[in-house]
This record gives C-alpha cells, structure tokens and sequence, in this order.
C-alpha cells in the first residue's frame, strides 16, 4: 500500500529510543523527510545509520522540560513545511494518586503536555493553510484503564486525550487530522523500567513480572516498537483522511473495555 508519504516532512518528539525513535524510523522508511526531536541526538543518528535512513532523518536537539528550548523549537518549525507531527513525551516516575507530591503533577504537566500543546500550535496554521496536516499524540492504556501506580502518567495523558478530541473537532474541515494511539506493553526500555520497577516493589523477579504482564495479554507477548509504528504511519498517510478524534489502541488485545 503506497501511504502517500514520500516527500511528506515529519517532525517527531521524543525520537531517541522507543516508541518514538520506531515512528520516526516508519516514517523514513516510507520516504518522508523526518526532523527527529531529543535529548540525546547522538542516538538518533545511531538507529538511522542502522536503518539506512540518515539521509531522511534531521536530528534535533530538545530537551522538553526546557520551556525555552521549547518555545525556540516550535519558533524554528513554524518556518518549516511540517506536515505530520508525531507528539510523544517520556513518561514520569511511577507512584500513587494519593499523597502525590503537587510539586510532582506540575512537574509532569509542564514536561508531557505543554510541549506538546505549545509545538502544536506552532505548526497548525501551515498545516491549516496548506490543507493537509497530520497530528498524532503518543498516549498510554492508562487513558482507558488506569493502570496502577502511575497516577502522574494516567493523569496527564488523560488531560492530552481531552485536548486531542477537542482539538480534531476545531480543525477537521481544514484537512487536518489529529488522533491518540495507545500502546499496551510494547517492548521498549520504558516497559523494562516499569517491570524492573514493579520487580523491586513486589519482591518478585523481572522475568516473574513481565510474564505476569504477557499472561493478561490475549497475544500472548509484549509488541514490537514496528508494530506499533506501522499504525502511526498508517495514521500520518494520505489514506487516513478520514480517520480524525479517535484513540487506537495497539496492546494485543490486552484491554477488556469496549
């Protein structure tokens, strides 16, 4: 299926491992030009030599609790012709609803959605002017289903689902689309963080928790950064002009919810 994104330009958050390093590697593959937004730009040049992309990959040092560095990139993109944005921000530090630090929500507000929020915006009215525009945020299962022990996570990212819904209902007659994809337990080292995490919580082994988590899963395993990639490419695509305000999930069938 030809995804109509050859010559398409990307900008992708959170690009240096993981799920975002995998949608950004998707999106070179399919021959878009791909701006590969992190901290640590050295990694994103490793995974596109490996891919044999770096001609189509432009690493981009940002770090997205930096609010200044922020704005900067968002400054700098606006005068770029982006047309997909793949927004993904690192998860915080597991821990309860109750008791939570205040400290600790603003913390994780102002790293995982105000970048994200502030970027968009950046890069709306080009894509509102041109009449094509891809917009995709990177959530969690949690958005859905809690999961425990991470309320700073389940909290923000449900913030970031309202605004995505609200978001696709104000541009959807300009040819932009804007939608949430959920991972369940895909196998990139954030998960190993929370199982090693879980491990050291419970007493139990790592290898006793992760197959704890692969038993509540109807696939029977973790997934594939490239699963998961291939359906935010699929999402980034001239074939999803259609698809706008929706949440797909991608967890192997692990969620129960309708």
């Amino acid at each position: 299926m030809d995804l109509g994104l050859e010559g398409k330009r990307a900008l992708v958050l959170g690009a240096s491992r993981g799920l975002g390093a995998a949608c950004a590697r998707e999106l070179a593959l399919e021959g878009a030009q791909v701006f590969a937004a992190a901290r640590t730009a050295d990694a994103i040049g490793d995974w596109a030599d490996a891919a044999g992309v770096s001609d189509r990959v432009t690493p981009v040092p940002l770090d997205l609790s930096d609010a200044a560095a922020v704005t900067a990139l968002a400054e700098r993109m606006a005068g770029e012709r982006i047309d997909i944005l793949v927004n993904n921000s690192g998860g915080p530090a597991a821990g309860p609803a109750k008791g939570q630090d205040p400290a600790k929500w603003s913390g994780a507000f102002g790293s995982m959605a105000l970048p994200i929020f502030t970027i968009t915006d950046a890069l709306l009215p080009g894509m509102i002017e041109r009449g094509f525009g891809r917009i995709i945020t990177i959530g969690s299962s949690g958005v859905v289903a809690p999961i425990p022990n991470l309320a700073l996570s389940n909290g923000v990212r449900g913030a970031i689902a309202g605004w995505s819904k609200t978001l696709a209902s104000e541009v959807a007659g300009s040819g932009v689309t804007v939608n949430m994809v959920l991972p369940g337990r895909i196998g990139t080292d954030r998960v190993g963080e929370l199982d090693e995490a879980a491990a050291k919580r419970t007493g139990r082994s790592v290898e006793e928790v992760a197959a704890a988590s692969r038993a509540t899963i109807p696939a029977g395993r973790y997934g594939d950064p490239a699963e998961f990639a291939a359906v935010v490419g699929f999402l980034a695509s001239t074939r999803a002009s259609y698809v706008t305000g929706s949440m797909i999930r991608v967890d192997g069938g692990m969620l129960k919810n309708l």
